[in-house]
């Protein structure tokens, strides 16, 4: 790995200690946080996967009541029996941090608190099957805003697993080696200057020594 471009003094050697001590200290947090981003990641995909699993059953027995329903109505009845909704629904959106992660809090608001509301017609005509599907429909919406929280916050925290993982390796296979490398260049180089100045002074010890041995003889 090639060192950097640095002139070998001491101002440079010191200046370089403190990037090292600041990089290995950026290093050992990154890796913290990437530790933590994982646990928190692998935590929200077990949610994601057990909460899936269960809306999956949940749906299915919800579309099965439409199913029998579709066969006991006509197309254009059941058309009709939902034409004139008496419920509204909004969805909320607020954030959470994770680790530095801002991830969506979805909520629902609804527009009438009737809980009977659900229901935009009556029941004279319609199949039981009907009337347990759109309970059920009903029942699920927290559980299906809820993966879609999930969903959304396994896929911002694998993006800033990734950034950080990047972050980790750039300064462990990189920064790191070329300020040790640099240094270790520069300590030499400041070694070999001394071993230098000292060889001259000694040799300019031995010719003052040897100049005034002779002016005494």
């Amino acid at each position: 790995m090639e060192r950097l471009n640095v002139n070998p003094t001491r101002m440079e050697l010191t200046k370089l200690k403190k990037r090292l001590a600041t990089a290995t200290r950026g290093h050992k947090l990154l890796k913290d946080k990437r530790d933590e981003l994982m646990k928190q990641f692998l935590e929200t995909v077990r949610l994601n996967l057990a909460l899936r699993e269960k809306l999956e059953k949940e749906l299915q027995e919800a579309y099965g009541g439409f199913f029998a329903s579709s066969a006991l109505m006509s197309p254009k009845m059941m058309g009709q029996t939902f034409l004139y909704p008496k419920q509204g629904v909004s969805i909320g959106l607020s954030y959470k941090n994770i680790m530095s992660v801002n991830v969506p809090v979805y909520s629902i608001e609804t527009k009438t608190d009737n809980k009977g509301d659900i229901y935009p017609y009556g029941f004279a005509n319609t199949p039981c099957e009907l009337d347990d599907s759109v309970k059920r429909l009903s029942d699920v919406m927290d559980d299906l805003l809820r993966l879609a929280e999930l969903e959304k916050t396994v896929k911002l925290l694998a993006q800033e697993i990734e950034k950080t993982r990047r972050r980790v390796n750039a300064l462990e296979y990189v920064m790191i080696p070329r300020f040790q490398i640099t240094i270790k260049y520069i300590m030499m180089k400041l070694d070999e200057n001394e071993r230098g100045n000292t060889t001259r002074l000694m040799k300019v010890k031995d010719m003052v020594l040897t100049d005034t041995h002779k002016y005494k003889e």
